[in-house]
C-alpha cells in the first residue's frame, strides 16, 4: 500500500482559487496535505472530502494538515512555540505504521528566526518517533549553489535569503534540520523540476526558481519513500504562487 504526503502553500488563504487548489490536491490523491497561508482557515476539508486540522498563527497565517478519512487520528495539536505563522502536528495510523507528521511555515524574511523555529521543529520530532515535515520552510537547501538564482533578485528580496553578517546564502534552517537528522527526501529520490517557486500565473514577484518548500522525514521513515516531484502543468500554475511538493512512499 501506498502512502503520500503533499505539501502546498495556497498564497493568501486561496481567495478566489480554491477550486482550483482543491482540483491540484485531488489531482494527486494524497493521503495528507500540510497547508500554509491558511488566511481566513477556509474549508479545504468540505472541498477535499479530508478532515481538516487546524493550528492558529500567533502573528502571520494559520498552517493546517488535511488527512484523508480512511486514517486514524491518534492526536493532534499545534506544536506549542511561538511561530511567527504556526506548526500543526498530528499521530496516524498509517500504512508505514504509528507515524507524527507535521505541518509548518517558517517566518520569511530573517534567517535567524527561521534558524530558531526550525529548532523548535527539530526538537519537536525529537520525541515523536518516526515523523515528516512537510513544510514551507523559506530557506534554501545547503547542499546547491544558489548565489547564481539570488543574483537575479532585487535587493529587497535577495536579502531575505542572505546571512546577515557573511552576505552569503542563508541555509541555517535547512542545515540545522539536516544535523537534527531530518532527511531531505526530494535530495533522496526527487525527479524532475526542483523549484517550487514561483509559478508562471500565480504571482510570486519576490521570487525566481527557488525551491522553498521540503519534504523532510527521520530517516526510518524517509527510507520508505519511492518517489518526490514538484506539481506543476494545469491548475497549478495558477492556483498558487507556490507549486506543491509530492512524496510517495511504500
Amino acid at each position: 500500500m501506498t502512502f503520500t504526503v503533499m505539501t502546498y502553500n495556497i498564497k493568501n488563504g486561496g481567495a478566489g482559487r480554491l477550486e482550483a487548489i482543491a482540483e491540484v490536491i485531488a489531482a494527486a490523491a494524497p493521503d495528507v496535505v500540510a497547508v500554509q497561508e491558511l488566511r481566513g482557515v477556509p474549508d479545504l476539508g468540505a472541498l477535499t472530502g479530508m478532515r481538516q486540522l487546524v493550528a492558529r498563527s500567533w502573528r502571520g497565517q494559520p498552517v493546517g494538515l488535511l488527512v484523508g478519512r480512511h486514517l486514524r487520528v491518534l492526536a493532534a495539536g499545534a506544536v506549542p512555540r511561538p511561530f511567527f505563522h504556526a506548526a500543526a502536528w498530528a499521530r496516524l495510523a498509517s500504512p508505514l505504521g504509528p507515524l507524527t507528521v507535521l505541518g509548518a511555515h517558517l517566518y520569511p524574511h530573517w534567517g535567524r528566526v527561521r534558524r530558531a523555529e526550525a529548532g523548535w521543529l527539530a526538537g519537536f520530532a525529537r520525541n515523536q518517533g518516526d515523523s515528516v515535515l512537510l513544510a514551507d520552510l523559506n530557506s534554501l537547501d545547503p547542499y546547491a549553489e544558489h548565489g547564481p538564482a539570488l543574483a537575479t533578485l532585487p535587493m529587497r528580496y535577495r536579502r531575505r535569503h542572505l546571512h546577515r553578517t557573511t552576505g552569503a546564502p542563508d541555509v541555517a534552517a535547512t542545515a540545522l534540520l539536516a544535523r537534527r537528522g531530518l532527511v531531505d527526501v526530494f535530495r533522496r529520490c526527487g525527479t524532475g523540476q526542483s523549484w517550487t517557486v514561483p509559478t508562471t500565473r500565480g504571482g510570486g514577484a519576490e521570487f525566481t526558481e527557488l525551491r522553498l518548500d521540503y519534504v523532510l522525514a527521520t530517516p526510518g521513515v524517509a527510507g520508505r519513500f519511492t518517489d518526490c516531484f514538484v506539481v506543476s502543468g494545469g491548475a497549478a500554475e495558477s492556483a498558487s504562487d507556490h507549486y506543491p511538493l509530492v512524496a510517495r512512499a511504500a
